[in-house]
């Protein structure tokens, strides 16, 4: 079968409201599914984690985090993460554009997410930081009179003391950067165009123009996972989506998605999400939708 490359790598896009106001705020239970793909996207996020433990993947760097911990994610950052118990966790994105005019009186405003850095939870001004991010969450729900102006203000503000009491934190490996980096993007997004297509770990690498074992290795560090895996949780993502909001019958989704012998979709459908296809359509049904957050990474 001949598989076509796409002709660019695509981002994530973000669906921001307000054009002119290109900033979004949500409260999160768990990790749904697109942040369990390794995905980028343009904008900046802001991660505050309220409650629960787990940790995340940026650019091959692995961080855990527990509550009260402040994640900054840069724009064109892959990343994914993975929740280990319980967890709560304020996003918020908001396009560089927003602080453009800030950006030529203070031009390491930014700085935070250039780091992979975080602020002590004991520094003495991580409980102004939670709070400011707080507020930033409220009134973007509320939007009452010059909003806008005043979540402005308020990350300004936020990112100026990040800035300042930043520490960098212990690195176990080097971030994965340039070439590297972009050939990971292009396999990734040409796995997700052709879930259907059975790949090998020699097309894969051949992509990148790498040797299987330098492949795979690259991309263990970058996505937590093999792509074996990987490509498993793509393909039974996809197919919780398929069972929700479709009535394709299950051999046919599972067909769709890569898996030519149903019994083996059946039997890692359950492994992996936690309850068999059948149940799964019978939640949607019941407009009960299941989120597949509970897959769990391979485990080292």
């Amino acid at each position: 079968m001949c598989v076509n490359r796409p002709q660019s790598v695509v981002p994530d896009a973000i669906d921001f409201t307000n054009a002119a106001f290109p900033f979004t705020a949500s409260t999160t239970h768990g990790i749904f599914a697109g942040a369990q793909r390794l995905h980028w996207h343009h904008a900046l996020e802001l991660n505050y984690i309220r409650s629960g433990i787990g940790f995340i993947l940026i650019n091959g760097m692995k961080l855990p985090f527990q509550q009260g911990d402040i994640i900054f994610i840069n724009s064109n950052d892959l990343h994914r993460a993975y929740e280990t118990e319980n967890l709560v966790m304020d996003v918020i994105m908001f396009e560089p554009s927003l602080l453009s005019i800030d950006l030529k009186f203070d031009p390491d405003l930014m700085a935070p997410f250039r780091s992979l850095g975080n602020v002590d939870r004991q520094s003495p001004v991580h409980d102004e930081l939670a709070r400011l991010l707080r507020r930033m969450m409220d009134e973007n729900e509320a939007r009452g009179t010059s909003y806008m102006s005043l979540i402005r203000s308020d990350l300004i503000r936020f990112l100026s003391l990040a800035n300042r009491h930043l520490s960098t934190p212990i690195q176990e490996n080097r971030p994965i950067k340039g070439r590297g980096m972009h050939a990971l993007k292009e396999v990734l997004r040409t796995m997700e165009l052709h879930l259907d297509y059975g790949w090998t770990l020699q097309e894969l690498s051949d992509l990148t123009h790498l040797s299987p074992s330098r492949f795979s290795a690259l991309f263990q560090q970058a996505v937590g996972t093999s792509p074996h895996h990987y490509l498993i949780q793509l393909r039974l993502t996809h197919a919780v989506h398929l069972l929700e909001t479709t009535d394709q019958k299950i051999i046919e989704i599972a067909e769709t998605c890569g898996f030519r012998n149903l019994s083996n979709f059946n039997r890692l459908f359950k492994q992996h999400v936690g309850a068999s296809p059948s149940e799964i359509r019978e939640h949607a049904y019941a407009g009960r939708p299941v989120n597949p957050s509970t897959m769990k990474p391979e485990k080292q």
